[in-house]
């Protein structure tokens, strides 16, 4: 039987809506508690206990390999919930990322995913979407009409071009002049953008997230702590407990025996 830990002598952490704990003895480390929720039902299809630091172990790290295992699972029993256009993916800005929207693109799925923000360099100024871009020639045009090439590490850099541009007091205060770093998915990051400014997209995020964050409300709800030493215990306490909030859930939607097994009122 695992031992529990003594009293943790700090107390833990909210980070990013999901419950971070510092745990001690000094073999625990600080981790993060991800579900993988059914929007509807708020039933939990999938959860991990993983590192609260590194990019292998960011939110939309472990986000991809969740949607994977459940993908992968659900075809292998020959359940496939995913429907002909995929599943519809509903996450906050942490999730989006352009690697995550590249695995989501890959996999037929359908992000709505509230998108990072675009900070101008200057307030009310030009951001990112104000350039076009076009990946095919490799340059990158400003809103004033100046040409500037994409360099092999992506990086655009308009330097003498900005002197005299009548717009530069909207663009930049660098006196060596605009320069943009592109990611590797920009294409998507930018299209992603661009339908997350849609009405349907917009309802579709407000409908669901409310029973999202219940279900991780109710998953943390006393037991912001570790309780027993070694991930191996607290991974499988954290599936247990999924479980009992699980069927506690199915109760509630009116879970009841029938002659022919198991149904939902």
């Amino acid at each position: 039987m695992p031992r529990r830990p003594r009293a943790p002598s700090r107390a833990s952490a909210k980070i990013a809506g999901q419950e971070a704990t510092r745990a001690y003895p000094p073999d625990f480390s600080r981790v993060l508690r991800r579900p993988l929720v059914e929007p509807d039902t708020g039933i939990i299809t999938d959860t991990a206990l993983t590192p609260a630091s590194g990019p292998a172990h960011s939110d939309a790290a472990v986000g991809i390999t969740l949607l994977d295992t459940t993908t992968a699972t659900a075809a292998a029993t020959g359940r496939d919930g995913a429907g002909p256009d995929g599943f519809v993916v509903l996450a906050d800005s942490a999730y989006g990322t352009g690697d995550m929207l590249a695995a989501l693109d890959q996999a037929g799925h359908r992000p709505v995913i509230k998108p990072w923000p675009l900070r101008p360099a200057i307030p009310d100024g030009f951001t990112l979407d104000d350039f076009t871009v076009d990946e095919h020639a490799g340059t990158v045009t400003c809103p004033n009409g100046l040409t500037a090439q994409i360099s092999p590490a992506r990086n655009v850099t308009f330097g003498a071009r900005c002197r005299g541009c009548p717009l530069a007091a909207r663009c930049t205060t660098s006196a060596s002049g605009r320069s943009l770093t592109l990611h590797p998915h920009h294409a998507l990051q930018r299209a992603h953008r661009a339908r997350a400014r849609d009405p349907e997209f917009v309802a579709d995020y407000r409908q669901h997230r409310p029973m999202v964050e219940r279900s991780i409300a109710w998953l943390t709800r006393g037991a912001r702590r570790l309780r027993y030493r070694g991930r191996a215990a607290n991974d499988q306490w954290l599936h247990t407990r999924v479980a009992a909030l699980n069927l506690r859930r199915l109760l509630l939607l009116g879970l009841h025996r029938t002659p022919t097994g198991w149904a939902l009122t």
